[in-house]
């Protein structure tokens, strides 16, 4: 079997990699059991000094593997830049403060001595899409690698180029060689790994279908999960929003990564006050936007990064628009190489149709109106993911009122779009999963919270 990398922006195979047959990758579960058992006990200091030397040679190899990204799944290259300088931050982050946020913690008890250590699990597998291929991998593989785990990366199989280039930056740090390991294998053969007892935990990045599906296998084998799922991220924009500000975030939210992010802008709600004004600019803003080549850096973003997501998207454009959508800007799949799809505005939307209700995951905005601030927030949870959110007020401490008590969500930014930060925990709740990765939340999830009591 052959795993096949494709160009979405010339529609072209760039090459196919042989797949691991079973008694590969039955060898490298093995291996990484192996690994394991001599990693744990390196110090943090040598984990922190390989890391850094890791984040090194991202920097010095910048270019070549911004190449790979934006060729296997459309990513614009200064976008994919950006994605390797954040991966050797989030090395040196966890190289600068791992030690200290999994330092044993003192309680006063009966005892004469007793507290808590964290301790690492074992082999942790990673199953990750590819819509980030490295920023994901190295999100989780720094704390993990960090703690004490080996990492085992299932990656999404139309970017083996990317996994196979991130166990080559590892190994080139100096690693053990089985520290971090890529299973080049089908999705139909996850399941195989997930079982196996040699797997101590499972964290998944990508749809809620399938972190379900993990979610069920996992809990019959009773291993540890973190699920960072999909999500369909309100923006509430209140009448006393800066309007220029507002517009600005949420277009550069909406049309990252060509709108493949789970945590992308994605309705937007307006209150009756502002909304015209809003739609006005808004739409203004998101036709300026031009699709292309993703190496010509005079465009925006580059194309969705398979057929079928163009296709899928198109259709909930479709659907929408039959139930009652109005299509202000784009809705027609250019007729060019490529699996672009133009900026798109649907305003008018309503429940019931896979603008409000659905995730969707290309550049296409869905404008909806509310009453006022109670009628914003009921719209804003009307929705069976809870990834992230935002507000736009000039009143900073009614936004911040809002982001804290009232959005249904991981993670809720005022005056801004929301992204990710090493320094900050990640993920999810409802449909959009739970755990965390990053920041002290992160690193500790795959760890052994255990008690030390001495008499």
């Amino acid at each position: 079997m052959q795993l096949k990398s494709f160009n979405p922006a010339k529609e072209e195979l760039n090459r196919s990699y042989p797949a691991h047959q079973l008694d590969e990758a039955d060898q490298i579960l093995d291996d990484s059991v192996i690994a394991f058992k001599e990693w744990r006990r390196t110090s943090f200091s040598e984990r922190a000094d390989l890391l850094r030397k890791t984040a090194d040679i991202l920097r010095s190899k910048r270019e070549s593997l911004a190449f790979i990204i934006t060729v296997e799944m459309g990513k614009h290259i200064r976008e994919s830049r950006a994605e390797i300088d954040k991966c050797a931050w989030v090395c040196e982050y966890y190289a600068d403060n791992g030690e200290a946020f999994l330092a044993s913690e003192t309680v006063e008890t009966n005892a004469s001595q007793s507290y808590v250590t964290y301790q690492p699990l074992g082999p942790v597998l990673a199953i990750m899409p590819w819509n980030f291929p490295f920023w994901q991998v190295f999100r989780f593989a720094a704390p993990a690698l960090m703690g004490g785990d080996t990492a085992l990366l299932k990656h999404a199989s139309n970017v083996p180029g990317c996994a196979l280039a991130i166990e080559e930056v590892f190994a080139e740090a100096g690693f053990p060689e089985n520290a971090f390991r890529s299973l080049l294998i089908s999705s139909s053969k996850i399941d195989m790994v997930i079982k196996d007892k040699r797997v101590k935990a499972v964290t998944l990045t990508g749809s809620t279908p399938a972190g379900k599906a993990v979610a069920v296998l996992s809990g019959k084998y009773l291993k540890k999960t973190v699920l960072e799922l999909g999500g369909s991220d309100p923006y509430i924009i209140l009448e006393d929003a800066d309007l220029d500000l507002a517009v600005e975030a949420c277009v550069a939210g909406r049309l990252l990564n060509a709108g493949q992010s789970c945590i992308g802008a994605k309705r937007f709600i307006a209150v009756d006050p502002v909304y015209d004004r809003f739609e006005e600019m808004f739409t203004a803003k998101m036709q300026e936007a031009k699709f292309g080549d993703p190496f010509d850096e005079s465009v925006t973003y580059g194309p969705l990064a398979r057929n079928n997501l163009q296709e899928e998207l198109h259709v909930q454009v479709d659907i929408s628009i039959d139930k009652g959508a109005k299509l202000l800007i784009g809705g027609e799949i250019p007729e060019i190489t490529g699996y672009y799809y133009p900026p798109t505005v649907l305003a008018d939307v309503k429940p019931g149709m896979p603008a409000y209700n659905d995730e969707l995951f290309g550049p296409v905005a869905s404008l909806i109106r509310a009453k006022d601030e109670k009628d914003a927030i009921r719209i804003a949870n009307d929705t069976s993911f809870g990834l992230g959110g935002a507000v736009f007020t000039q009143n900073i401490e009614r936004g911040r009122q809002i982001a804290e008590f009232e959005i249904e969500a991981g993670s809720c930014f005022v005056n801004d779009f929301v992204r990710s930060d090493p320094r900050l925990p990640f993920g999810g709740i409802k449909g959009s999963g739970y755990g965390r990765e990053l920041s002290h939340f992160g690193i500790k999830e795959f760890q052994n919270v255990k008690t030390i009591y001495v008499r």
